[in-house]
């Protein structure tokens, strides 16, 4: 399937306005082209450094500009971060993401780092960082230290990104995601919905992504998650109809990409998620937390995986205690009860 870096907004406003069973069949019909349909990619996030970020961005509760309850913490010491890659390997993650709440990585905190990344390869497991912006040199020296995978979103379109965030510009993120590529890493990159913005809005940043020379290998769809304390606590919600056509037209957009579901799934329905994923949504953090805030229970993970006949999905070149601990994650998900009640 030819990939396309041109496309214009009125051709992505076009695939938004599709009636909604026409779009997600669209969509289906280009997922199964490049992925198996019933596999989905399991990573798990932990931070490796909480709070007191320098940077503004309104929806977040790491940000040293707002009072909320997230407690300021220190850089994990390695041997902690290592603890958490081991859980999240046996419960069949395949890639364990790492983030910091910096504006960028100082000098002092790259061999810290670069030691986690090492030793967490080790382990058998995709790696990913999210340490903010990076110079062409701190992206060099990642990537030598066999970092796989680059985070750094987008988060919004260029024209209602100023309305979002001010201590950092959108072309800062682009020279990120630049120096990203040029050091041979991944790209992971996608943004946020529901932080206010219009349908053009959604269409531009999809867009950016889309365009860029080459296509991030994930993209990270996230709903926002309202946190109390910060200026977007009280922005009104995004249709749920909504949020699963940005997902469809992403993975129209970006076909050979990992779409991820992401934050905002704690508060999505069974239903929601299934539809998500039918729309061509095939990654998502697995575990309880999502740097600080919620994420589904594992354990209901298993069961809604189960109910709809989705595997996790294999890493063809992992080790064989990487795939162990994957078959093992499937047989959990086989033995997990098919009726789930959930109380809140």
């Amino acid at each position: 399937m030819s990939l396309r870096n041109d496309w214009t907004i009125p051709e992505i406003e076009a695939l938004f306005n599709l009636p909604f069973n026409d779009l997600l069949f669209r969509a289906q019909t280009v997922h199964r082209a490049t992925f198996n349909p019933n596999e989905v990619q399991v990573s798990t996030l932990l931070s490796i450094k909480t709070g007191a970020c320098p940077e503004d961005c309104k929806y977040c509760p790491q940000s040293g500009h707002y009072h909320t309850e997230v407690e300021r913490e220190r850089l994990l010491e390695v041997e902690k971060v290592l603890e958490e890659a081991r859980r999240a390997k046996s419960i069949g993650a395949t890639r364990f993401c790492m983030g910091a709440a910096w504006k960028n990585p100082k000098e002092r905190d790259m061999p810290y780092v670069m030691t986690m990344v090492k030793e967490v390869k080790a382990l058998g497991l995709e790696t990913c960082m999210t340490l903010g912006m990076l110079s062409a040199d701190q992206a060099s020296a990642l990537a030598d230290a066999g970092l796989d995978y680059y985070n750094h979103n987008l988060d919004t379109s260029p024209e209602f990104y100023g309305q979002i965030i001010t201590t950092r510009t959108y072309q800062d993120r682009l020279d990120t995601l630049g120096h990203v590529r040029e050091a041979g890493m991944k790209i992971c990159s996608g943004g946020i919905v529901g932080l206010g913005e219009n349908a053009r809005d959604r269409a531009g940043l999809l867009q950016q992504l889309a365009n860029l020379e080459v296509q991030p290998e994930s993209v990270p769809i996230n709903m926002l998650v309202k946190v109390k304390g910060t200026p977007l606590e009280n922005v009104e919600d995004l249709d749920p109809i909504e949020f699963v056509r940005t997902i469809a037209v992403a993975r129209i957009l970006m076909p050979k990409s990992h779409v991820r579901l992401s934050a905002g799934r704690e508060k999505m329905t069974d239903e929601m998620q299934a539809l998500c994923f039918f729309a061509g949504a095939n990654s998502i953090f697995y575990g309880d937390k999502l740097l600080t805030t919620k994420n589904p229970e594992a354990n209901r993970d298993l069961q809604l995986f189960k109910r709809l006949g989705i595997n996790a999905e294999q890493r063809h070149d992992a080790d064989d205690e990487t795939t162990e601990a994957v078959l093992a994650a499937q047989v959990a998900m086989e033995n997990a009860p098919t009726n789930y009640y959930e109380v809140r």
